[in-house]
């Protein structure tokens, strides 16, 4: 590439790269203070995410094998978990194909950790408390947390109980809110009739963007069709275990209260890979060794995984991802 010798520079000036240290150091100290065990987990692994929104990097080797960079420790934690390990973080890369942009980076930190027995809001009041000692290691306070409920927040933006209304007039109401901001014709298409894409649409495009800088946000209460891989709640099963926490408009974790059936887990991936086949996407065949892990036992838990970049430009609030990586991915 003609030039691209003189874009040698790193992406990120070294105020940023040494409070990236600082904030390292302060999550092994936090994890440490809790009694937590650090742990590793392959990062190059053999089967990837059945998840729709997520994409994994392949990896051909010389026997001609494919393998696949992990999106997550997740997996491999909760077979750690079932083993019989005790409460485990981890700080690791994570790789993700086809994300690139201010807020995204095909390879970015991710810091996830379990809890034993703990349940889903002491686990985001835990995450509120490290994003606060981040936060003052970057010299800021950060106000109490604020807590919403997702189908508080979606109704208040359209006037209709997402739990209840019927899907089709629920897409209806959420593009007239959306008038002014509807996406790309490609993105429509994809889109289609299917209630929980503008509903997230909505959410990034009317939600989030009031919320403030200032303290975190924690949404919780996410419906059952967006569940992932959390439980559903056993009193009202239109709803999952499953909350996030934001500081002003990013999106920095997102928690579960984790699913432990494994018939539950399967019917999901089946789900998942039948609306890949709708998409045109590649299947994914399930991990069998995370089904595994499932059928000897997970231990009743909560998970989070952390966008430890996030973390970082929502408290300096830089705009671009790129300047908080030593090298971004338009300078490697």
């Amino acid at each position: 590439m003609a030039g691209a010798g003189q874009d040698w520079r790193p992406t990120a000036d070294w105020p940023a790269l040494a409070l990236r240290a600082r904030l390292l150091g302060a999550c092994r100290d936090f994890f440490g203070e809790r009694g937590l065990t650090e742990v590793e987990t392959p990062a190059l692994v053999r089967w990837p995410v059945t998840d729709l929104h997520v994409e994994n990097i392949g990896v051909s080797t010389a026997d001609g094998s494919l393998w696949y960079l992990h999106s997550s420790p997740e997996f491999h934690m909760k077979r750690l978990l079932a083993a019989g390990a005790p409460d485990i973080w981890q700080l690791c890369k994570v790789f993700r194909d086809g994300e690139r942009g201010t807020r995204h980076e095909p390879e970015f930190t991710m810091v996830e950790w379990y809890r034993l027995g703990w349940t889903l809001g002491d686990l985001m009041q835990e995450c509120a408390a490290l994003l606060a000692t981040l936060a003052r290691e970057a010299g800021r306070e950060l106000g109490a947390p604020v807590h919403h409920q997702w189908a508080a927040l979606v109704e208040g933006a359209t006037g209709m109980d997402p739990l209840e209304a019927a899907g089709g007039e629920l897409v209806s109401r959420v593009r007239e809110v959306l008038h002014d901001c509807l996406p790309s014709a490609a993105l429509l298409a994809e889109l289609g009739t299917e209630a929980d894409g503008w509903l997230d649409l909505l959410f990034t495009q009317r939600i989030v963007p009031g919320f403030p800088a200032d303290r975190p946000v924690i949404v919780a209460g996410w419906p059952a069709s967006q569940a992932a891989l959390a439980r559903l709640l056993p009193e009202d099963p239109r709803v999952a275990e499953r909350a996030e926490l934001f500081l002003g408009p990013l999106e920095l974790a997102n928690g579960y209260r984790e699913l432990t059936d494994p018939g539950e887990q399967a019917r999901r991936m089946r789900r998942d890979r039948a609306r890949r086949r709708a998409l045109g996407r590649a299947d994914r065949e399930p991990d069998p060794r995370l089904l595994g892990a499932l059928e000897h036992g997970l231990p009743d838990c909560a998970g989070i995984a952390l966008g430890f970049d996030r973390v970082l430009m929502a408290l300096t609030g830089n705009g671009d991802i790129a300047r908080v990586l030593s090298f971004g991915s338009n300078a490697r």
